[in-house]
């Protein structure tokens, strides 16, 4: 093999390792780069979605406040899950994914303070009541202590032992002077929304529910309810508070905003809450 011959194929040898190299490094980018703008797609989804634990309390008004906070942020996807507030604590507490916590109960949000999970302070949203609700009966004219009439053989509360509307109910009962003789007719809701349903005809006569959910139209067109008076129990202050997970998320932030705003609070209002800033509102 000449001389040139020989030359040519090694500086051809070299060119076509560099194309090699090049084209690989090409590739390398550009799928580097399809990661990358997977990675950014990823972030401004997670940027605009928001996940809320609320108690259930909250059903009918949360819905109602997050259509009015999508009024002002159209991209913005808010999920909210329902539970009595110390279940929803608890899966807080071991890792659930949520970005705020509504509490019917400001002791929640005030234990997940104390324990480094939070990012914001626990702010006051409402103050909830407790009434007499039936189906069947006229519980507008329901004291407590008729809820020990025979006649009357189920009463649905929240579970007490982790609902704040079940340990109020329980509250109320006991200074009534009747739980015991209601103790065997009691059937426990996991939360006050669940306690609503086993109200309806077909579980229990009476129920002891919040007023937030008496107020809606959708129990109201079945029945009918009695305030129970608030000396009757400890008060229902209920906080909120964002989580340790939402630390880099806007729109917690403009969540928690909102919450605040005139707006928000007439929508409350209309299902039966007093507002913090009220005089009777209970801050320890």
């Amino acid at each position: 093999m000449s001389l040139f011959v020989a030359a040519y194929l090694n500086w051809f040898m070299r060119v076509l390792v560099r194309w090699f190299w090049l084209g690989g490094w090409l590739l390398g980018w550009q799928l580097s780069a399809w990661g990358g703008e997977g990675d950014i797609a990823a972030k401004a989804t997670q940027a605009s979605r928001l996940i809320v634990a609320a108690a259930s309390d909250l059903k009918y008004a949360m819905d109602e406040l997050v259509t009015a906070f999508r009024k002002h942020h159209p991209a913005a996807k808010v999920e909210v899950v329902y539970g009595s507030s110390g279940k929803l604590y608890e899966q807080i507490v071991h890792g659930a994914p949520f970005d705020l916590l509504f509490s019917a109960d400001i002791q929640f949000p005030r234990m997940l303070e104390q324990k480094g999970l939070t990012v914001s302070g626990v702010r006051p949203y409402a103050r909830g009541r407790i009434v007499v609700w039936s189906s069947v009966l006229n519980a507008a004219r329901l004291d407590l202590p008729r809820l020990a009439d025979p006649q009357i053989r189920r009463i649905a509360i929240a579970n007490p032992d982790h609902a704040p509307y079940g340990q109020r109910a329980r509250q109320a009962l006991e200074r009534a002077g009747i739980w015991p003789k209601v103790q065997g007719k009691l059937v426990f809701g996991e939360n006050v929304a669940q306690a609503a349903q086993f109200a309806q005809p077909g579980s229990a006569e009476v129920g002891i529910i919040a007023l937030s959910l008496a107020s809606s139209p959708s129990l109201k067109a079945k029945g009918s309810y009695g305030l129970i008076p608030e000396q009757m129990h400890a008060p229902l202050d209920q906080g909120y508070v964002i989580l340790k997970r939402a630390q880099d998320l806007a729109l917690a932030q403009s969540f928690a905003e909102f919450l605040a705003g005139e707006a928000a609070q007439a929508i409350l209002q209309a299902y039966g809450f007093s507002l913090p800033a009220g005089p009777s509102f209970h801050e320890p």
